[in-house]
């Protein structure tokens, strides 16, 4: 039997995939592989099948989690079933049968109720300038962490938990109901096995109290809108001695009054004069490294984009940064004096002498209008 491959490589995702990243690889590849779309590709149907089992464990947060710990045996149904894969069924039949015969399992001890504490989210504004540069921030998070009077056990201190005498520490009680035994969880332990005599005062037996930690989280150099930071071991803390959660850290951009951000490329309006659109002339321009000069030449229209390689960003994935595009806007002059009307009415008197030459644009529109009419 072929070795299955790691999920996260059959989807082509990182392991701190996104639900959303997840979803959209599979869509891509459902579509890919699809048998219907590929009648003469006998290997679309295996690789169809791969690509929904991997989705279906995925998009599942409980599977994916235990997927992340214990890779495929932590989601195989098959695994450490009883009675050659029958699971649950040979179990039920084992209970009813050690009933009958005075076999009961009660020696194998109740079921564990050792669970991994939740993941936690955090959504973090970041400038556009640290998400550029990297950064370094602290953030203060509410969280279940583990009750340090007690170190977890929910037990006052001087004192331990003890066995439930309910269950005898199996976890599980029975009912007889004539010939069938029913099994049910202890109601006095929930499953646990053990009951607390003297709960701890901090956290009355749980075991868990909520209160806020603070983390340093490094903010790492070209990270972009969207993106998470995955920190192992820093969500809540786990149940009975579970391992913690994670923390994922969800990154936001703030707006940003100059520059709006494409990937790794930037790009700004760059308001210009009428004269300096004519005439041409050199305008200071920002970028994150500090100033530009750019030339602007003449007769540069409204819309025309000017590209400064390299002034954009260099994202955590790439191999150079990208670039800072320029989009100019020719700002029409307000609050024109006396003598500003005067001369641009003149101006204007002289260019419709020649409007072909000067306002080829405008020209042409105005045939396209007449020829509609026309028609």
């Amino acid at each position: 039997m072929a070795k299955k491959r790691d999920f996260y490589e059959v989807l082509g995702i990182n392991r701190d995939a996104s639900d959303e990243d997840i979803k959209k690889s599979y869509r891509k590849l459902a579509m890919k592989y699809h048998p219907d779309r590929n009648p003469d590709n006998p290997k679309a149907e295996d690789q169809f099948k791969e690509a929904k089992e991997a989705y279906e464990i995925l998009s599942d947060a409980s599977k994916r989690a235990a997927y992340d710990q214990y890779g495929h045996a932590g989601v195989d149904p098959q695994a450490g079933a009883g009675g050659a894969g029958m699971g649950g069924f040979a179990d039920a039949f084992g209970d009813i049968f050690g009933d009958i015969f005075g076999q009961g399992r009660g020696g194998q001890g109740g079921r564990s109720n050792v669970f991994r504490g939740s993941d936690l989210r955090y959504n973090l504004e970041v400038s556009l300038e640290d998400a550029a540069r990297g950064t370094e921030t602290k953030i203060r998070i509410p969280t279940m962490a583990e009750c340090e009077p007690c170190n977890g056990t929910g037990a006052k201190k001087g004192s331990q938990p003890k066995t439930c005498p309910t269950c005898a520490g199996h976890g599980q009680v029975r009912m007889q109901q004539g010939f069938f035994s029913i099994q049910q969880t202890c109601p006095k332990c929930h499953g646990t096995g053990k009951y607390i005599p003297d709960p701890c005062t901090s956290c009355q037996g749980s075991g868990r109290i909520k209160q806020h930690q603070t983390h340093s989280i490094k903010i790492p150099s070209g990270i972009d809108e969207g993106d998470r930071i995955r920190v192992t071991g820093q969500g809540e803390a786990g149940v009975n001695g579970g391992p913690s959660g994670d923390l994922y850290i969800q990154v936001h951009l703030k707006p940003h009054g100059v520059f709006k951000r494409d990937h790794d490329d930037l790009h700004c309006e760059m308001p210009i004069s009428i004269s300096t659109a004519a005439l041409g002339g050199e305008i200071e321009i920002p970028t994150l490294d500090g100033g530009a000069r750019l030339k602007i030449p003449a007769e540069t229209q409204t819309g025309k984009i000017f590209r400064l390689r390299g002034k954009g960003i260099k994202g955590i994935r790439s191999v150079g940064p990208g670039d800072l595009h320029c989009h100019v806007v020719v700002e029409t002059p307000v609050k024109l004096t006396t003598r500003q009307r005067e001369l641009l009415a003149e101006f204007e008197e002289i260019s419709k002498g020649d409007a072909k030459l000067h306002n080829p644009k405008a020209q042409g529109w105005m045939d396209k209008v007449k020829d509609f009419f026309s028609s």
